[in-house]
């Protein structure tokens, strides 16, 4: 059974896309109406979650199997979904993720190459059914993803361009098969226009009225 709840979106992309940047300049629209989401990331937002992250994302961990990794995500997911976000969207709160299950069919289904009928059964697994509203994409290619990033890589981070490459695919490849949910955006324009077409999506999403002069 799938739980969807319009106040629900997600945010999703290869490493170094933008979007962390664009839920920071979405939540400053929001400000202007006096909505303020909860932002939560993956892996993380509870305890447990985020010593889950403080294992996935060592870089020590090199030897880490795609199985091992697989299930930590759900994990961590399965906490977070259970302790904060249906007790937060019950209560009728907006939620924004920084990355849900699509990242896990992304990177571990299409990138590491793990059964994505498998890949499939754990997120519904570990998610309880729920699903965001609308998904924004920020597609960038692997090289400008790579001229983004920082000195201090993490393991994932370490990964190669094919292997970004293959994950870049895979998110193109989920987006087109749920067209309903997903809309993607070129990141590889401006920030600001990119912010532009965030908005535009959040606004009729949540029918938020122009704000006057």
């Amino acid at each position: 059974m799938n739980r969807q709840y319009i106040r629900f979106i997600s945010f999703e992309g290869i490493d170094n896309c933008g979007k962390t940047t664009q839920i920071r300049l979405l939540m400053q629209r929001l400000q202007a109406y006096q909505i303020q989401p909860y932002i939560v990331r993956e892996p993380g937002g509870t305890p447990i979650s985020e010593a889950i992250r403080t294992i996935l994302l060592n870089p020590q961990f090199q030897e880490m199997h795609p199985h091992t990794e697989i299930l930590l995500y759900s994990a961590a997911r399965s906490q977070l979904v259970s302790q904060q976000l249906l007790p937060l969207l019950e209560a009728g709160n907006y939620i924004i993720a920084d990355r849900f299950f699509d990242s896990t069919t992304a990177y571990q289904g299409y990138g590491r190459g793990i059964d994505l009928q498998m890949v499939r059964l754990l997120n519904q697994f570990a998610t309880a059914g729920l699903r965001p509203a609308r998904t924004i994409l920020i597609d960038v290619s692997p090289q400008t993803a790579s001229a983004r990033q920082q000195d201090n890589r993490d393991r994932l981070e370490k990964g190669s361009t094919e292997f970004y490459q293959r994950v870049r695919e895979g998110f193109l490849q989920i987006a087109h098969q749920e067209p309903e949910r997903f809309i993607i955006i070129d990141g590889e324009q401006p920030e600001t226009l990119v912010a532009q077409e965030v908005w535009k999506i959040v606004q009729d999403l949540w029918e938020l009225p122009p704000l006057p002069e």
